[in-house]
C-alpha cells in the first residue's frame, strides 16, 4: 500500500535534514561570497523543491509493491479506467499519480519563468518516462497511464504557476497605478 505524505516525510527525514543543511550552508556561502541579494521566497521555494525531489525519488524507487499480480501496461488508458470513479483505488492510483507531479510542473515553471506549456510538457514527459523506465529496470512495473497522469499533473502545476503570476502581475499593476 502506498504511504501517506506524512509517512514519506518521516521515512526520508534523515536525508531531508542532511540535504537541507548542506544546501542551506552552500547557498548562504554562495550569496555572501558573491554579494548577492537574499530573496526569502525564492530561497524557500528552492528548498521546498529539493525536498519534493527527494520525496519523489523515494516514492518511485523505494516503496514496496506486490509484484505478484502487477504487470507492465503499454496500452494507454487501460489502467486509468479500471477503477470506479471516486473509489479508494481511483483516488490512490489515478489522482495520486496526477497530484504527485503538480509540484514538479509548478516548480519547473517558477524556476524557468516559463509561460509556454510545451516546454513544461516536454520536461514533465522526460522525467515521468525516465521514472517509469527505471521502475521497469528495478523490478517494478512500467505503466503508460502513469506517464499520462503525470503529464496532467505537470500541466496543472504549470496552470497554478500561471494563475499565481497573473495575480502577482495584477497586484504589481495596482501598486504602479497607485504610485504613478
Amino acid at each position: 500500500m502506498k504511504k501517506t505524505i506524512f509517512d514519506i516525510l518521516v521515512a526520508v527525514a534523515p536525508v531531508i535534514i542532511i540535504s537541507c543543511v548542506i544546501a542551506i550552508t552552500l547557498r548562504i556561502t554562495y550569496l555572501i561570497k558573491n554579494r548577492k541579494k537574499f530573496h526569502p521566497i525564492r530561497e524557500l521555494l528552492s528548498l521546498i523543491f529539493m525536498i519534493y525531489i527527494i520525496c519523489l525519488f523515494y516514492i518511485v524507487t523505494f516503496q514496496d509493491i506486490d509484484g505478484s499480480w502487477a504487470t507492465s501496461n503499454f496500452q494507454p488508458f487501460k489502467e486509468m479506467f479500471r477503477y470506479s470513479f471516486g473509489s479508494r483505488l481511483f483516488i490512490k492510483n489515478v489522482l495520486g499519480n496526477m497530484l504527485m507531479f503538480v509540484p514538479y510542473g509548478f516548480f519547473v515553471s517558477y524556476i524557468l519563468k516559463e509561460r509556454k506549456a510545451l516546454i513544461i510538457l516536454v520536461l514533465t514527459f522526460i522525467l515521468s518516462f525516465t521514472i517509469e523506465y527505471i521502475q521497469l529496470r528495478i523490478g517494478r512495473v512500467f505503466d503508460i497511464d502513469d506517464i499520462l497522469l503525470n503529464l496532467m499533473g505537470g500541466i496543472l502545476g504549470y496552470w497554478i504557476y500561471l494563475f499565481l503570476r497573473w495575480i502577482q502581475d495584477k497586484v504589481k499593476g495596482k501598486k504602479n497605478t497607485l504610485q504613478g
